[in-house]
Parts: C-alpha cells; structure tokens; sequence
C-alpha cells in the first residue's frame, strides 16, 4: 500500500484516552503510515499478554490487572474500551503482523512506589492525561485534564466534542488533512501547556518519562525511525526532548520494585466513568461505544436507541418524536456554532420531545445508554491464580455469570443447584469477596430459601487474587481463613457469627475448630449482654442443620450451656439500668426468647422442657420485680402472655400496678412500651382485650399536664408503629367508650360485637378438619405436621406449608 510521506524520527500520535475520535485518528495514521513496530504506553510486564487481545473471546472493555505478588490487595488496573486509542493500535499491529510493546514504566516499580509513598493515583490509561493506572485502595484526586483545559479555553463544555471539533474535523480545501496533522497539532498545543503547568500535577511523570525515552531509544536502534507511538499526548513534548541516556537513567535509579503479576479482567462502561471512583477520564462510555461503532448518521440511530429504551418501559414514543429530537439536536449545535450535534445537544432534544421535559425517564437514558452497562469477557488462556480458575469453574457450573449489573436471585435449599449456589456464595463471603449480599426475600420464616443480590464488580479480580493467599480453592481458601478467624476471634459474637457463617458455607473441616473457639470462648466470658447477643446467632444455626444435612449437635450443646447461663445472670443484669441500657436489655430480652423457642424445638440433646421452664421462671422474675427497668417488666409480661404462661387476669393486674397513681408516668409509659410496643400483634392485644385497652386509656387520661409532655414521645413512638387500621380501630373503641368489666365489655354492660367473654373452644376445633384437609393430612402424603403437633423433622410450620403447595396443586 502507498505510505503518507513521513517526516524524520518516529511518529508520535498524542491521544485522548478512551475517546472515538482518538481512536478512529489513530487507525488513520497507522493505516497512512504502516509502521514497521507500534510502541504503546503501558506496563512491559504486559507484552507477554497482548496477543491473547486477538483472540475471539476477548471483548472490550477489558483491563490489565497488576498486583504484587507478595501484597495481592496492592493493584491497579489499565482499562481499554473498544473505543480506546490503546486497543484500536493492539488490534491494528496484531492483524498486520507488526510488533507491539508497552513502555510506560514496569508494573513492579509503579506498585512499589505507590505502596511506599502511599499517596493517591488515579485511574484509567492516562483517561485524564495522568497517564498513572487506577489504583486499588487508594483515594482519587483530579490532576489537570490538559485536553479539558484547552476545551475550556475555547468555551468548549466537552473535551471530547473539542477534539473532533477543532483537531479531526479540519479540512484544507475541501480535502482531509494529513492524518499526522492533527497529532502535530495537539503537540504544539501541549508543548504550550507543559511550558505553562510542568507535570500538572503529577511528579511521577519525570521518572515515567525517562523509562519511556529509554525504550523508545531501543526501539529506533532495532527498528529505526520507521515506528509509532501511541501515548497520551500530554507525554509527547516529554519524548519529543532530547536528553542524554545516562540522565533518564539516573532519574531511574534507585526505584523500589515488587514481584508483580499481570492478567487480563473483564472490565464495563460503568467502571470507565468518572462517577464510579475509576477516574478513567469519561462520563459517557455509551455514547463514545456508539459514535466509534457506528458508521454514518450517528445522532439518527442514537435517537433510535433511545425510542426503543423508552419503549421497552411503556411509554409512548413515536418515529415523529424520533425526527424531531435529531432536529432539534442539529438546530442546536448550529445555534451552538458546533459542526455536529455532540451529547449535550442529543440530552436536550431527548428530554424536551421524548421525555416531555422531564428528568426521571432521561436519567433511565442517561444510566442504561449514555453509561451503558456493557461488561467485557476474557479469554479461558488468560493468566489468572488458581483460586480464580476454581471461582470461574465453578460460575459455569452453577450458571451463575458474573454481571455488572445488579440482580436478584432466589435460591431454594431443597434443589442440588441453588443449594451448591449458596455454599459458593457464602463461602465468598467468608473471603472477603462480596459478589453477593443476602437480601429479605419471599415473605417465610423457614430455612430452605434465601435471596442475594449479586453484582461482579471489576474489582472483585483483586479481591480474588489477594484471598488466593488462603488457597487454591474456593473450599480450601474460605475453611484456612475461617480456622485463622476462629484462632484470632477475641469476642463471643464474633465466633458465633462466625459458626453461623461456616455452617452455611458447608465447611466441615472448620466447623470443629470453630467450635472449639466458641466453647472457650463461652467459658471465658461472663458479660450476659454478649452471651445474649451470642446465642441468637448460634440457635438460628441450629436451624440450617436438617435443610443442609449437617451435624449440629456439638453447637447445640454449647447453646444450650449458654441459654443456661442467661437464665441465672439475667435478672441481676436488668436492675439499676439508664433508659438507653434498658431499651437494649429489652432488645436482648427478645433475641433469648426467641433463640430458646428454637433450641427447645430444634436440639435433641437439650431438655427442652426444663430450659423452658427455666427461662419462664426468668420472665416471671423479671415482670414481678420492681427493681428491673419498666421497658423490660412489660415486655417480661409479653412474651408470658403471649405464651400462654401468664393469664389474662394477671396481666391486667400486672398492667393495673404499673399503671397505678404511684408510679412515675415516664416509668409507667416505659412498661406500656414494653407491653404493646415493638412486637407484633401489640395493637392487635389491645384491639382484642378491651380491659387491658381501658386500664392504658384510664392511665393516659389520669397523666398530669407538667408531665404529659415528657411521656409523649415514648407513646408516640409506641402507638405510630402499628399498623393504620389497627390504629383506627383503637380510635374507634376509645370514642365509643370503655369499661373494665371483662374483654370488650362495653359500656351498657353488653359484649360488643365480634367478641366474646374468652376463647371458644368448640368453634375454633372446627376449623380444624378444613386445615387437615388444606395441608393434606388427611390424604396420606404424609406432609406437614402431625395431629399430635409434633414435627417428623427440624422444620417450622411456615416451612412445612411450603412442602404442601404440590399435593394442594393436584387436590384442587
């Protein structure tokens, strides 16, 4: 092919990153010039690399990830789009057979100095003409955008918009110019900025430079003059300087160095723009992929695009409104004095004729197509540790594909697939890798289902690497770390949160050693709070053991020994308590209630009804004694209540002496709190028992004024949790008027309708041949529970009705 006529020395192309029109410039001149060798800024570590960018399962965006060897979580990351000028001069050489390098400086001395001098870098492939790579853990700062300053200087708003303006869209005579042109350009225009800003706020670009001058000098001895360069063009006046060999050595001198590994990791738009915390130097990755792969009449198909978005969300858009938005768009930019309609001009039209001025269905434009959600792939060959390899088998075994978008997944225990799900994704979890996050799901109380949101974030690779330190496998890494955890743990909660966690990530071989820590652990710790904040987690442990088919009895037996310690140091611990300290002790109170509920349902080894009766006797304890904190009695005469261990008389007695005219209202509203508030069914206790409703009513209208307004807020925060109707109803019977003279006895001495004096036996048996029916026992499935109430497994009611939906499916 015929070569444009080249000028001596090598042809540097200064470029703006992760920019269409640097790219398409740069396919020009490289096509014009047909160098025998391309040199490309980047890390030398990376060159072994670079072929695998011609493999057909490698799709932009993708980034070099480096990390050190001995320091996984030290990395940083050079992203390239398909629209980076970097990507466009790789494919380039690897179709025409050139050379291709990278000759920034090493990886190994960028890591180092980052790690020793533990400042902040900036992200992307010089996207803001740093030229350093984004940096895993550390802040971002802005350094000059020397492109940004040129486009302000000329009343540009969007760099990118400057550059095809002012550079690529220069004609001499109606003809193109030559493709080196606008490159010489730009390097005159950064000659004049180095003059005025110096590094612009980046002193390692000194050293950077010298390492690339240094190269580039080996370059034309092997290959002569006859080579490009393709770097940021803030770098060019730098290489463009003559200087001598043993001065860009001696500012090489001494550099710090780590053994550093180099992969590449799929990458996606949202982590090339600038509001991801990547400064990749670009706030509309979408639109720059879409003005670099379309051919002709970009704004046309671009408001195609968006009609088809609005669309897919039912709302009404027409090809009219497609022909006037691309009209408006080129009225603007005319009016604007821009040869093209840009961004800005396209988001105006769209918002003004698609979108009827409003920004809400723009932001859907602006986040699903402006940024994109277009995420890269990576050859199998790539580099990558073993721990990755075992992760991304298993992804493709599972058929769990790592997305950048976030979605929500619900997984059922009972299937082989969403059960080998969970035990990845909590084991994930364990490593520090956090792809998933447990969210509340479908409305069940039982154990076999769980919900995640899953959302792969680029970052996650670094994630990965560092956690290969634990092991090869996902298995082996996550029980090495939790054993370590269980061995440095210095806190109960922390190994009972951490026994909660092994037995859902399914480690076996970690399970006794966590065990073990907990047992010391309990032994050691005297304080009730933590051994009630501990035992929750260890009962709902208990719980998994039937749906995973685990061995819970040895935490059983530590629970139970637990749950026995509370029983004895409960009580002192509720006296001489601050409001906050027992607003907390009524949280814990809960959290023991429950947890024992469990353990004596769901711990064969554990004597269920004398720990029951235990923890009775402790509630009883705690409603009768005038010692312990109001919030606490009440709650005490709750969950008795509730349970059926406390009668209705003697909770309205109970209730009658907190309310009496001698205890101090804030106290009095505090056991009130403790009764009716923070539980379910409160509203619903009093909405049923008028008495228990007329003993707080006659307190509330007995409370004097001077200290109305102290016990308001404790009220209000009381009553505003129950549910409207539940309120209403409450209004309702207050406004009627009240008696104690029985449950929902009215004023006239009658029974106000839909109650009765107490509970009717013989109408609530009734239904009882209805439910057998619904749950199917009487159709010998052989589901749910049994006459007697007694469970044939470890499962709770609400998870046995979900075992029946089949046979209710085929009995109609």
């Amino acid at each position: 092919m015929t070569r444009a006529v080249r000028s001596a020395g090598p042809l540097l192309l200064g470029v703006r990153h992760h920019g269409p029109g640097s790219a398409r410039a740069v396919r020009a001149a490289l096509e014009a010039a047909h160098p025998r060798a391309v040199l490309i800024e980047g890390p030398p570590e990376g060159d072994v690399l670079l072929p695998l960018a011609a493999d057909e399962q490698m799709r932009p965006p993708v980034a070099l990830l480096a990390h050190a060897v001995d320091d996984p979580g030290q990395a940083a990351f050079w992203p390239l789009a398909a629209f980076s000028p970097e990507w466009v001069a790789i494919r380039w050489a690897l179709a025409h057979d050139v050379p291709v390098r990278f000759i920034d400086l090493p990886a190994a001395n960028s890591l180092a100095m980052a790690q020793a001098a533990e400042r902040e870098t900036d992200g992307g492939v010089d996207g803001d003409g740093s030229g350093e790579p984004s940096t895993v853990g550390s802040p971002a700062h802005a350094p000059i955008d020397p492109i940004g300053v040129l486009a302000e200087t000329a009343g540009y708003d969007d760099p990118e918009r400057w550059w095809e303006d002012v550079v690529e869209h220069r004609t001499q005579g109606g003809e193109a110019v030559d493709p080196r042109a606008p490159f010489a350009a730009l390097a005159e225009a950064m000659t004049a900025l180095r003059e005025v800003y110096g590094d612009g706020g980046h002193p390692r670009d000194t050293v950077r430079e010298a390492y690339m001058r240094i190269q580039l000098r080996g370059a034309v001895k092997e290959f002569g003059d006859d080579i490009a360069v393709v770097c940021g063009a803030w770098h060019v006046p730098a290489l463009i300087t003559r200087t001598t060999l043993a001065a860009d050595r001696a500012l090489l001198k001494g550099l710090p160095k780590v053994k550093a590994e180099l992969t590449w990791v799929p990458w996606s738009h949202r982590r090339l723009a600038r509001h991801s915390g990547y400064g990749a130097g670009i706030d509309s990755p979408g639109w720059y992929g879409h003005l670099f792969e379309t051919a002709d009449r970009p704004i046309e198909r671009w408001m195609t695009k968006v009609a088809g978005l609005l669309r897919d969300e039912d709302r009404f858009v027409s090809s009219a409104h497609v022909i006037e938005a691309v009209r408006l768009a080129e009225t603007l930019a005319a009016m604007r004095g821009r040869p093209l309609a840009g961004l800005s001009e396209t988001t105006d039209a769209i918002r003004a004729v698609m979108c009827e001025g409003s920004d809400v269905p723009l932001a859907l434009v602006q986040d699903r197509l402006t940024v994109g959600e277009t995420f890269g792939e990576v050859p199998d060959t790539a580099p990558a540790v073993p721990l990755q390899r075992d992760l991304t088998r298993q992804q493709r075994t599972l058929r769990l594909k790592p997305e950048a978008v976030e979605r929500e997944v619900e997984l059922d225990l009972r299937k082989d697939t969403d059960a080998a799900r969970s035990r990845l994704l909590h084991r994930l979890r364990i490593l520090a890798v956090g792809w998933g996050e447990p969210v509340a799901g479908r409305a069940s109380t039982g154990t076999f289902r769980e919900s995640w949101r899953l959302s792969w974030e680029p970052e996650l690779y670094v994630r990965v690497a560092e956690a290969g330190t634990w092991g090869t496998t996902v298995l082996a890494a996550a029980t090495a770390k939790a054993e370590t955890q269980a061995a440095s743990a210095t806190a109960l909660a922390e190994v009972t949160a951490l026994a909660e966690h092994c037995l859902l990530a399914e480690l076996p071989d970690a399970l006794p050693v966590v065990m073990r820590a907990l047992a010391d652990r309990a032994a050691l710790d005297a304080d009730v709070g933590h051994l009630a904040d501990a035992l929750p987690a260890l009962a709902r442990t208990l719980r998994y053991g039937d749906v995973r088919s685990t061995d819970t009895a040895a935490l059983g037996e530590v629970a139970a020994g637990l749950a026995e310690r509370i029983c004895v140091g409960l009580p002192p611990a509720c006296t001489g308590l601050d409001a906050d300290g027992a607003v907390e002790l009524r949280r814990r109170v809960d959290g023991v209630h429950r947890a024992i509920g469990l353990l004596t349902g769901f711990v064969q080894a554990v004597d269920g009804a004398g720990l029951r009766e235990r923890w009775t006797a402790v509630l009883h304890k705690l409603a009768d004694r005038d010692t312990v904190a109001g919030v606490i009695r009440g709650r005490a005469a709750r969950l008795l209540l509730d349970g059926g261990r406390l009668a209705e008389d003697d909770a309205a007695r109970l209730m009658g002496l907190a309310l009496s005219p001698g205890t101090p209202p804030a106290d009095a509203a505090a056991w009130i709190e403790g009764f009716v508030g923070g539980a379910a069914g409160g509203g619903m206790l009093l909405v049923h028992d008028e008495r228990l409703l007329g003993l707080v009513d006659a307190w509330l209208t007995g409370v004097p004024a001077d200290t109305f307004a102290d016990v308001l807020p404790l009220l209000r925060r009381t009553f505003s949790a129950y549910e409207a109707g539940v309120r209403r109803t409450l209004g309702e019977l207050v406004r009627r008027g009240l008696s104690s003279g029985g449950p929902a006895a009215t004023a006239t001495g009658t029974t106000a309708p839909g109650f009765g004096p107490r509970l009717d036996g013989a109408r609530a048996d009734a239904v009882v041949p209805v439910l057998r029916l619904l749950l199917g026992l009487d159709t010998g499935t052989g589901t749910g529970p049994d006459p007697g109430g007694v469970y044939p497994d470890n499962r709770d009611p609400d998870e046995r009705a979900e075992n029946v939906k089949e046979p209710l499916g085929a009995t109609g």
